[in-house]
């Protein structure tokens, strides 16, 4: 028996030794994904950085590499009060908003110093042409930016604005230049096109349909696109078929990403088919949001709400933007290239990230009546997705000054 028993004792330590064994080898291997996957998120929201342009700036330096720097002397680059068109949803001192260091930061590139804004020079870059943001409500939020850093540079009698539906015109008389916004949230024909009344409990789109929007601007001089905040779900009801007989269209239920996948190729083969050759593209590249603060450090079940500092760290990723949907730009953008067609994606999601302060949170205007239960919890009625302005998106539109001042 006794010796039965010195049998059995190592091998019963074997098994033992060989599951410890195998946890370590289980641990290792999932530390080592997750240091994978963030990297690989990390390369995804940097995409673009490595495009370089044939001269000029861009072609020297990274400009989408690089950290936030406090710069109360040149910074804001206009006042909000003295915008003529300033929007009431992004005019976050007007309605309250006390700190206003959200309105002192400047983007500072690794390698080199983007040119300050001129809004002069830009204006005579555009005389005879027309610039025209295409998109959803962070693309019109990028548009009143623009219009707003050329306003003081047009005295009164010399610019006016024309709302038509779903394009909206700035024209500076004197350089017969339009700045424009067209309202298409998912880039082609979807239940959510009304500039108004587009919430929809159940989306539906058309994702081989895109005439119906890409007639308003097939003749613009510079195109500049985005779409990615309306697609955040699971899957959308895809319609073959038309919306003004919806009852004879097929439907179906497509997952994500390849919903996305779907309308972003019909996008771009209508870009390859119609868009002169001499026309600049642009894609800006997701939005993040800041709507869980305990990804940055913060206390779980917060948000943006009273966020005063951007992120510090470098290389943060938050869970406010998509890898996934971010590949997609990538791939389509990547096709269009081999067929000798340039669309520079403009690399805003890195550099966001970090500006989990910029959001309007409660200080906007606000179309519905707000609840004793609401403002008791300013939180759950914050907006963490759109920005104040001047702010964020300022950087934006100095990120696409540098390319058309090359143009």
């Amino acid at each position: 028996m006794a010796k039965n028993q010195q049998v059995m004792v190592p091998t019963a330590w074997g098994i033992r030794s060989s599951f410890q064994s195998f946890v370590a080898l289980l641990i290792v291997i999932l530390v080592v994904a997750a240091i994978y996957l963030r990297q690989t998120n990390e390369q995804v929201f940097q995409y673009g950085t490595t495009q370089k342009s044939s001269s000029g700036l861009t072609s020297r330096c990274n400009l989408f590499s690089g950290k936030w720097v406090y710069d109360n002397k040149s910074y804001p680059l206009y006042k909000e009060r003295e915008c003529t068109f300033m929007s009431d949803q992004l005019a976050c001192e007007k309605f309250g908003r006390k700190d206003l260091n959200y309105q002192f930061w400047r983007w500072q590139p690794h390698q080199c110093n983007l040119p300050r804004f001129n809004a002069t020079a830009l204006l005579e870059r555009l005389r005879n042409k027309r610039l025209v943001f295409v998109g959803d409500s962070l693309n019109r939020n990028q548009w009143i930016s623009m219009v707003c850093l050329v306003d003081s540079a047009i005295p009164p009698a010399f610019k006016f604005m024309h709302n038509n539906g779903s394009i909206n015109i700035f024209k500076a008389t004197e350089y017969n230049a339009t700045i424009e916004f067209y309202w298409s949230p998912l880039l082609v024909e979807s239940n959510s096109d009304d500039p108004v009344n587009h919430r929809m409990p159940d989306r539906i789109v058309r994702v081989q349909a895109i005439e119906k929007h890409a007639r308003h601007w097939t003749d613009a001089d510079i195109l500049i696109f985005n779409t990615y905040l309306w697609w955040r779900r699971l899957q959308m009801k895809v319609l073959w078929g038309n919306f003004e007989s919806p009852e004879d269209g097929i439907y179906k239920a497509v997952k994500l990403p390849r919903v996305y996948e779907m309308a972003l190729q019909t996008w771009a083969q209508w870009l390859e088919v119609h868009v002169n050759r001499k026309t600049q593209l642009f894609f800006m590249s997701m939005s993040p949001t800041h709507e869980r603060a305990d990804k940055w450090g913060g206390i779980r079940g917060e948000n943006c709400y009273s966020e005063t500092e951007p992120v510090i760290k470098e290389g943060y990723v938050g869970d406010g933007a998509s890898p996934r949907m971010m590949r997609v730009v990538e791939s389509v953008l990547g096709e269009l290239k081999t067929r000798r067609l340039n669309v520079q994606m403009i690399n805003i999601t890195q550099l966001s990230d970090y500006r989990k302060d910029g959001h309007p949170s409660i200080y906007r205007k606000h179309w519905e009546t707000i609840t004793e239960k609401q403002l008791s919890n300013p939180k759950n009625y914050s907006d963490c997705i759109h920005w104040c302005l001047p702010g964020l998106p300022d950087e934006w539109n100095e990120l696409l000054y540098s390319y058309i001042l090359q143009l």
